[in-house]
């Protein structure tokens, strides 16, 4: 460009959003908001009276459960569906790992560096490598449980498996209402 110096930063023209625009990030925020809501309200509280655990454990199978939510709520259903299938993927090969293990042992920080490159290992062999990740970071957080409540900590693999798939599925049928109430400037993709 002539007249710029070489040590200038061009910063790109930002486009402010139009009132379209705000009003569908808005709406998909509450809607995620909401979802996140109902789900923590599930998995901690109703989902409590099935099964005994502590109160933390409550606390955390909520998290557990929202986080899931956030991971599968998208801009659309196929791409929900997609991070569904990959959560679920990811979580398995964590809970089989992890139940497995902590069926006969108890937690020791050298099991869980083992846990997590077989995570890693097991997913990218299926053909998942994308999964990796998230059944690394699944089975990290089981076996911090599992450390956190020594006590029946072969539990916590079943526990969080139910929290994700809680979380899945109210996150699958947030981003489906979602998408038939929230209208879409500019025809964005819903299926």
């Amino acid at each position: 460009m002539a007249g710029r110096r070489d040590d200038e930063t061009v910063i790109p023209h930002l486009k402010r959003p139009g009132r379209a625009e705000v009003w569908e990030a808005a709406s998909s925020s509450a809607a995620l908001g909401l979802a996140c809501l109902a789900t923590f309200w599930l998995a901690g509280s109703v989902l409590s009276r099935l099964y005994t655990v502590p109160p933390a454990d409550h606390v955390l199978g909520g998290l557990w459960a929202v986080i899931a939510t956030i991971f599968v709520f998208r801009d659309s259903y196929t791409r929900s569906r997609s991070a569904a299938v990959s959560r679920m993927a990811a979580t398995s090969v964590s809970f089989v790992l992890c139940l497995i293990y902590l069926v006969f042992l108890p937690f020791h920080l050298w099991a869980l560096g083992l846990l997590i490159a077989l995570s890693v290992l097991a997913t990218t062999l299926a053909g998942r490598p994308g999964d990796s990740i998230t059944a690394a970071a699944s089975t990290t957080v089981v076996m911090v449980l599992a450390a956190a409540s020594p006590h029946d900590a072969w539990e916590q693999p079943i526990l969080r498996f139910g929290d994700t798939l809680i979380g899945i599925v109210i996150g699958i049928a947030a981003v489906s209402v979602a998408l038939l109430l929230i209208p879409h400037p500019g025809g964005s993709e819903s299926t």
